[in-house]
């Protein structure tokens, strides 16, 4: 049995899903596959927040009018929790716990989300969040990781997707213990809108708010020229901001966590 077909399989085994899809390549593959091959009737949630790019609501609705699908727009409101505006260590399972809470309360459909097997080796609060409301995660049922779901997006011929980079939500570019502020999740946003443009938007960068200012982490640091064009956004953004910019470093994943804050 295929890759393919032992996914479809997992779907087919509900007759109704939610699929909360972000823009990211992994719930947006997902649902491509749920909405093409699987038995099972899918509608996709998508949530509105100031933590999610604006690239990535545009990404969801192209691809919803483009193929048909349901979509149902959510206002996570994760905002008005203080326990995520705290932005402790586990501030992802708040984050989740809205999200599939505003989810549940618009339809009794099983939640699924696009989480992989290579997920589960990471630091994921929001899995204890999916736990606790029974979201199945599809990819991980079959036993497929990033690869897999990259192959799967270029199978299907996403090329959008199949060259897209990880892109957590914005929230996940501040440090612990610094507050989550729509504004700085907006300056955050326009930064990263600024370099992709100026490096390419299938390149793997970030914009960090740190205790010591605002960083850009680019993979191509090594890159004199990606580095060049980072320092020079990076300098322009926070000098029209009046905030102090901290330089540029090679991108490591998860590096806004601090557990020393948890």
């Amino acid at each position: 049995m295929s890759t393919m077909d032992t996914l479809v399989a997992v779907l087919d085994r509900h007759p109704r899903l939610a699929i909360a899809v972000s823009g990211g390549v992994d719930s947006m593959t997902l649902a491509h596959v749920a909405a093409r091959h699987s038995r099972t009737q899918p509608t996709m949630y998508h949530a509105a927040s100031p933590a999610v790019p604006a690239s990535a609501r545009q990404r969801v609705e192209s691809h919803a009018a483009a193929h048909g699908w349901r979509l149902v727009i959510v206002d996570a409101a994760e905002l008005a929790d203080p326990r995520y505006r705290a932005n402790p260590i586990d501030r992802c399972y708040f984050c989740k716990t809205n999200l599939y809470g505003r989810v549940a309360a618009a339809t009794a459909d099983t939640i699924a989300s696009g989480t992989n097997v290579d997920d589960l080796s990471d630091f994921r609060p929001g899995l204890r969040a999916a736990s606790e409301r029974g979201v199945v995660h599809p990819f991980v049922d079959a036993g497929i990781g990033k690869a897999g779901v990259y192959a799967i997006a270029a199978a299907l011929g996403l090329a959008d997707l199949e060259r897209l980079p990880a892109q957590p939500c914005l929230s996940s570019r501040v440090e612990t213990g610094i507050a989550i502020d729509a504004a700085d999740l907006a300056f955050i946003d326009a930064v990263e809108s600024r370099l992709a443009q100026s490096i390419g938007r299938e390149a793997t960068l970030r914009c960090r708010l740190t205790h010591a200012g605002v960083v850009i982490e680019l993979a191509a640091a090594n890159d004199p020229k990606c580095e060049a064009a980072a320092r020079d956004v990076g300098r322009e953004a926070c000098r029209a901001a009046g905030r102090a910019f901290a330089g540029v470093r090679p991108y490591t994943r998860g590096a806004a966590f601090l557990h020393r804050h948890g």
